[in-house]
């Protein structure tokens, strides 16, 4: 699925189904919610912390998957097209970083 067409279906799903946006305060605040929610995951399943019983259900991909959700809300609120957006993301980050990766010893 390309990002307009992804754009197109959250769309869709918030009018059909969600019944209207959350506002874009709102919507922000659920964004870091999520965000948080990956971040407990890769705590617990990549770094030092351990599972609660509680967390014996946890789905990562299916936590990104609610990022991605709000940020494409946010996005369509906002007037934002992901597409155009990231591609000039990456021409920033190509014509920024050309080098600066190559040269990192860290990287090596």
């Amino acid at each position: 699925m390309e990002l307009s067409e992804v754009q197109k279906a959250v769309d869709n799903w918030i009018k059909t189904t969600g019944i209207r946006y959350f506002n874009e305060l709102t919507n922000t605040a659920i964004l870091m919610e999520e965000v948080g929610e990956v971040a407990r995951i890769m705590a617990r399943q990549y770094g030092e912390q351990s599972f609660k019983k509680s967390d014996t259900e946890v789905n990562l991909a299916d936590e990104m998957a609610d990022v991605l959700f709000v940020l494409v809300c946010l996005a369509n609120q906002t007037g934002i097209d992901l597409t155009e957006a990231l591609q000039k993301n990456l021409e920033k980050k190509s014509i920024r970083d050309a080098e600066r990766h190559k040269n990192n010893e860290k990287l090596k």
